[in-house]
């Protein structure tokens, strides 16, 4: 079953279930200078003036990057690249929106020509950050056949489920993965074609390097309503297994435009830098979709795993304006961040940083706004949406809240499939979450991390806030533990920071515990506290609280 998400019905504002806080809850935030945005005066006129219209016919390729061509052989545009990427290794790719364009083409005619695929058909990428995956996205636009990008953490036994749930026609991965393809291959009926991404060539592959030295860049666009599909994306399966979650032409090419304009602010001038994993939909978001539609430079640096010290190299000696990253690498960057550090490396183009794919705690911010002068513009969103709430340029930020609802936007799903997170004209998100008096919104909990003791209603990312705040913890998570006398309470699974591993465990809990009381309201400390080694986590890195909650309660 897929979930379908296009531009036909409101999304509004009260996405979240909402949640009864007490007034014991903590105050997370202090004031913080403002930045003023480029493309719109403040959050009140941004929200009054913002309309999108919506064409009978839209392509992304066709109708905004190809324009972008237009404007640059018309000297209309800044000498800003479309595409900067960069490895390791010192190789270095940049292509103009010309560039993009006729190799996008070339890309094209190998999926229609030699791959035979017709417009609706599908088609897996698992790539790494090369510049290849960002070819295969726009060819498959121009193509109209439907993108399903998957992480390269994948294994045989995730790669099997994708091309069996989503019935694709054609694969496209590198000589680290297609190993794994053949292996399951036999078992995918609607499997013909595979490309890989290699300099050696596959029995049994076409190799795309060799098939784009020869192929055409003369290809005409297809024509597509703005409500077919374009891309399907599967969840991260922190509950059960991944879902497809469909979206058309118009739910990103022009949805996203609420991202690009107003959250990342972004002009043509512009250079932007996302991190995120190219399985994912942030990746949607922030590496193709919302930069593009403001004309903006996409930056990209391929790196095996992440590294904090290349991640700040590069920020310090490329001309990087827009910085988007999760909350686990803001928190991995601040720890090596270092008085000595700061000395080296200065960002003398970064003037804004987003993070969006789970809360960031108000602690992160605050150590990165110390150390580098620039706030952390949270963002919050789901595969199936664009950006629902943020925090914007000219807003003040309250660390911990995910900002104001952004310009709202019509949804369309399948009824059998999406039933449950329907409430009239209302999307349901399954994030629990509260409106303070100044109309910021806080994340609270998925539905099922809530916890309840002893008659009170507990979020997991305020105790998990507060607890990193501790120098012994790295990482927690928190979940609900079976209680004879309160039904539940709240239990605490940490990673402690090397320095601390050689302490007396028992007293260390009790300092932790402290702490937490005086950090947070009493009630929400936690009463059991286990170390262990690693959290769970998805292979997108989102931590697997289910999986913690489960072991708990299967004791009883």
């Amino acid at each position: 079953m897929l979930a379908l998400f296009t531009m036909e019905t409101l999304l509004r504002a009260k996405c979240f279930q909402h949640l009864a806080i007490p007034g014991s809850v903590r105050v997370l935030y202090k004031d913080y200078r403002t930045v003023l945005p480029q493309n719109f005066s403040n959050y009140e006129s941004m929200k009054q003036e913002f309309k999108l219209e919506i064409p009978e016919y839209f392509n992304f390729a066709k109708d905004v990057l190809d324009q972008w061509t237009n404007m640059e052989k018309a000297g209309k545009r800044p000498s800003n690249p479309a595409f900067w990427w960069i490895n390791g290794n010192g190789e270095e790719v940049r292509w103009s929106f010309e560039e993009l364009g006729s190799l996008s083409r070339k890309f094209a005619n190998i999926l229609t020509e030699a791959c035979f695929l017709q417009r609706g058909d599908r088609v897996i990428v698992i790539l790494p950050k090369i510049p290849e995956w960002w070819l295969a996205n726009v060819a498959c636009l121009r193509t109209g056949t439907v993108l399903i990008p998957g992480t390269t953490q994948l294994t045989q036994k995730d790669i099997l489920y994708r091309l069996q749930s989503s019935k694709a026609k054609c694969i496209i991965t590198n000589e680290v993965l297609a190993p794994a393809v053949d292996a399951v291959a036999s078992k995918c009926e609607n499997l013909h074609s595979k490309l890989i991404v290699s300099q050696k060539p596959k029995d049994g592959w076409g190799n795309l390097k060799e098939m784009m030295k020869h192929a055409s860049d003369n290809h005409t666009c297809v024509k597509t309503k703005h409500d077919e599909m374009m891309a399907i994306y599967f969840t991260s399966g922190t509950s059960g297994s991944p879902k497809m979650t469909g979206h058309t032409h118009s739910s990103f090419g022009l949805g996203l435009s609420v991202n690009g304009r107003f959250w990342l602010d972004l002009t043509p001038s512009d250079v932007m830098w996302n991190t995120s994993d190219t399985g994912w939909a942030k990746s949607a978001w922030s590496s193709v979709f919302s930069p593009w539609i403001q004309g903006a430079c996409v930056f990209a640096h391929y790196l095996p795993r992440f590294e904090p010290t290349s991640i700040l190299q590069t920020l310090s000696k490329f001309p990087i304006t827009v910085f988007c990253s999760a909350p686990t690498a803001y928190r991995m960057l601040v720890r090596n961040m270092t008085s000595c550090f700061l000395r080296s490396y200065k960002f003398k183009s970064l003037k804004h940083c987003v993070s969006a794919g789970e809360p960031i705690n108000p602690e992160v911010t605050e150590q990165w706004r110390k150390r580098t002068g620039l706030d952390i513009y949270e963002g919050y969103g789901q595969t199936e949406t664009v950006l629902i709430c943020g925090n914007f340029k000219g807003m003040k930020i309250k660390p911990g809240s995910m900002g104001k609802p952004s310009p709202a936007f019509d949804v369309k799903d399948n009824p059998t499939k999406t039933a449950s997170t329907l409430r009239g004209n209302f999307y349901i998100t399954g994030d629990r979450g509260y409106m303070d008096e100044d109309g910021y919104f806080w994340f609270v909990a998925r539905s099922d991390d809530i916890i309840l003791s002893s008659g009170y209603r507990i979020g997991p990312f305020e105790v998990e806030s507060a607890l990193i705040e501790h120098p012994a913890v790295v990482e927690a998570a928190v979940v609900s533990s079976p209680d004879p006398i309160r039904g539940e309470v709240v239990k605490a699974f940490i990673v402690l920071t090397p320095e601390y591993k050689s302490h007396d465990q028992e007293q260390l809990k009790k300092e932790i515990q402290e702490h937490v009381k005086k950090t947070t309201a009493p009630y929400k400390y936690p009463r059991k506290v286990e170390f262990v080694q690693e959290l769970p986590k998805t292979i997108s890195g989102k931590i697997k609280r289910n999986e913690l909650r489960k072991k708990e309660w299967e004791t009883i």
